[in-house]
């Protein structure tokens, strides 16, 4: 019976890799196109930052809702609406021939981000049932992250060479609509049902409070980068604080009215233990290197290096060091799964931080050569990768029973808004710096510096939170009465 459910936990984790592969592919794919999609539009490049801002938005408010509604409902089945929801987007942006229309789409196509929570917590209610819920989630997680920077670098290399093949821009956008398709059957078909909480009540009021605080907290984070962009007056920036005030307020509301509700949408006081508040912080703390400095670091590498700084890559070049980072968060996806077997996941996690904090570190002082940033963004990259699996994982096994989805997903929330927040105060330092760079469109060295050095600071400040976690956390144990 044990090797049984063994080999359905083995198969269960092969159709999740699968999953994650095309969550990859979405991720990368539409990356190399963006010059050719605002020309089919005629939209500008500017533009495109509302794409990224749409989807950002609606990330930060589904994945708490439907992870909750998976540890309610079943989490096959609301892994099964997220996965339709983004193959219809996908398929809308196919046929979407204006800004609006694309916009929209592209932000519905943002439902992919809830698939990794939900599959955490298959994996851990699966094991649970052999008391191995812990460890297994940790290697299967590890796993899974490994297929999702896969698809990214199969995704961002097929694009370009897809579009040129065909010269069609419609018809290389079905490739990735295609792929989600296929990723419905995948669902409907072999992935088995988790078993849900009986709770059937969902806190409405809480839902509808969670989505307008994370509304006008983002909205605002989104704006304020937009100004640093285009350089906007100081009224605007009345406007953005006024914004995110009141979003933080709705925020403070909602925790008020979940402490007090039956049945909350988001349990603050789970989120409160010991063993679980680390890890939601350092999942914000590490969403902003991990999803704030891509676009600085990209942009630095452009810049003409004739200013004294900067690498002067062309955009080939430029691909190459990103792919270079994905390969690196494979790396240290596939260690932390392995290493997690014989070292406290505990010191892992720390080490990994660290990892981080030093990666970009070694930017303040190492910055002017091709390899220096390839090094440092190597080790950084090692660090995220064993974080981004090990995250979720660590959540769940925080968890009581019927939490699991919450808790994964709330570090996917929580990286989000770590990654909005850092890469709207980056724009604005960038910006600020332009300048100081006379007759240069280039930020200025010291805004790249300030970007790197809070980069460095989160994951620092993460592996001392992580110090906090009780020396037992995360480790195979029968779960709590």
């Amino acid at each position: 019976m044990g090797s049984s459910t063994l080999g359905i936990t083995a198969g269960l984790i092969g159709w999740f890799i699968v999953v994650e592969l095309v969550s990859g592919i979405l991720q990368g794919f539409y990356v190399p196109l963006f010059s050719d999609i605002v020309v089919q539009l005629g939209i500008r490049d500017a533009d495109v930052n509302w794409f990224e801002a749409g989807q950002l938005l609606l990330s930060a408010l589904v994945v708490p809702i439907l992870a909750k509604l998976g540890d309610m409902f079943g989490h096959k089945r609301i892994l099964l609406v997220a996965a339709v929801l983004t193959a219809l987007a996908s398929w809308g942006l196919v046929f979407a021939d204006s800004f609006w229309t694309f916009l929209l789409f592209w932000s519905l196509q943002g439902f992919y981000v809830v698939w990794l929570p939900l599959e955490v917590a298959l994996i851990f209610e699966r094991g649970r049932e052999q008391n191995r819920g812990v460890s297994l989630t940790r290697r299967a997680a590890g796993l899974l992250v490994v297929g999702l920077e896969a698809g990214a670098i199969v995704g961002a290399l097929a694009a370009g060479r897809i579009y040129a093949a065909t010269g069609d821009l419609g018809l290389t956008l079905m490739v990735p609509a295609i792929a989600v398709s296929l990723v419905v059957i995948v669902i409907w078909l072999w992935v088995p049902e988790s078993t849900p909480s009986g709770e059937r009540r969902l806190d409405t009021v809480g839902v509808i409070l969670l989505a307008w605080g994370l509304l006008l907290v983002t909205g605002a984070l989104a704006w304020m980068r937009l100004i640093g962009e285009l350089g906007l007056g100081a009224g605007t920036w009345a406007g953005v604080a006024a914004l995110f005030v009141l979003g933080v307020g709705v925020l403070v509301w909602f925790v008020r009215h979940e402490l007090r509700h039956r049945h909350p949408v988001v349990d603050m006081r789970v989120l409160a233990r010991p063993d679980m508040w680390p890890v939601q912080a350092t999942a914000f703390l590490i969403g902003i290197s991990l999803l704030g400095a891509q676009g600085p670091l990209s942009t630095y590498a452009g810049t003409d290096s004739s200013l004294g700084y900067g690498l002067g890559l062309d955009a080939t070049e430029r691909s190459y060091v990103i792919g270079l980072y994905l390969v690196s968060l494979i790396v240290g996806a596939v260690l932390f799964a392995v290493t997690s077997r014989r070292v406290s996941p505990r010191l892992a996690l720390i080490a990994a931080a660290v990892l981080v904090g030093v990666g970009y570190a070694l930017f303040l002082p190492f910055h002017l050569e091709v390899w220096q940033v390839l090094l440092n963004l190597s080790i950084a990259g090692i660090g995220c990768g064993a974080l981004v699996g090990a995250m979720p994982a660590a959540a769940a096994a925080a968890a009581p029973f019927g939490k699991t989805g919450e808790a994964s997903g709330m570090t996917n929330t929580t990286k989000t808004i770590g990654g909005a927040f850092s890469s709207a105060v980056f724009g604005v330092v960038l910006a600020a710096g332009a300048g100081a760079v006379a007759g240069q469109t280039a930020s200025s060295l010291g805004g790249y510096l300030t970007v790197w050095a809070i980069c460095a600071a989160g994951g620092f400040l993460a592996a001392l939170l992580l110090i906090l976690v009780p020396k037992v956390a995360f480790a195979d144990a029968p779960p709590e009465a």
